[in-house]
């Protein structure tokens, strides 16, 4: 008998090990699985629509069937944005914010410039749009500049956070700067390479963060 015990001391019975269920301890992106797969979704719609109007419009020139496909394509893009930025924030730091502020907000006003060019002013008789107010041009130009100014930029912090494949981050940084700012002038081959080469970067980039939003989900799972 164990010293310091009586003769009806009752021993405690020892406690059962428990059994729970725990998700893993690993880092994630901060349980941001929804908008990483609807920003992978729309994003990657965005991409096919630009890449695939503007490979119509090699044979064809611009139709109202493409002109509908690029207005629409920059409100898609919209949600990817967030999401890239949401999939890399922790490594681009305050660079990072920086650019994505400046990109969403360029990408907002150049697409509303991009949907009234493709699906209103298209429409119009060329001597209307020739006699467009200053202002309204002006307006037009500089949502192309600031858009950019954030597409470069964003594509920079990308870049060096180094979350993303660097060729789409690098197409994607190049190309859209130049259909910002080639968008006054005529459609041609040119053009239209430039824009099937930033909607493939869209669909790549889309991609990796659809499968960012799948790694997130088997970190988040119960083992």
């Amino acid at each position: 008998m164990p010293a310091g015990t009586g003769p009806g001391a009752a021993r405690r019975p020892t406690p059962a090990p428990r059994h729970c269920r725990r998700g893993r301890a690993v880092p994630s992106v901060g349980g941001m699985n929804a908008p990483l797969r609807i920003g992978a979704a729309t994003g990657a719609a965005s991409g096919v629509l630009i890449a695939a109007a503007s490979a119509v419009e090699i044979v064809t020139g611009e139709v109202p069937a493409t002109g509908l496909a690029l207005g629409i394509a920059p409100a898609l893009g919209l949600p990817l944005v967030v999401a890239l930025h949401l999939g890399h924030r922790g490594a681009a730091r305050g660079l990072g914010s920086i650019a994505y502020a400046l990109n969403l907000v360029g990408l907002g006003l150049f697409g509303g410039a991009g949907f009234a060019l493709n699906l209103v002013l298209i429409h119009l008789d060329p001597a209307v749009t020739a006699g467009l107010p200053a202002a309204a041009t002006a307006a037009l130009l500089g949502s192309a500049l600031v858009f950019s100014a954030g597409t470069v930029l964003f594509g920079v912090a990308m870049l060096r956070a180094g979350v993303y494949p660097r060729v789409p981050v690098a197409l994607y940084a190049f190309a859209f700067p130049l259909i910002a700012l080639l968008a006054p002038l005529p459609d041609d081959l040119f053009v239209s390479a430039v824009h099937i080469a930033g909607g493939a970067a869209l669909v790549w980039l889309a991609r990796a963060v659809h499968a960012q939003a799948r790694a997130e989900h088997r970190i988040g799972a119960p083992v």
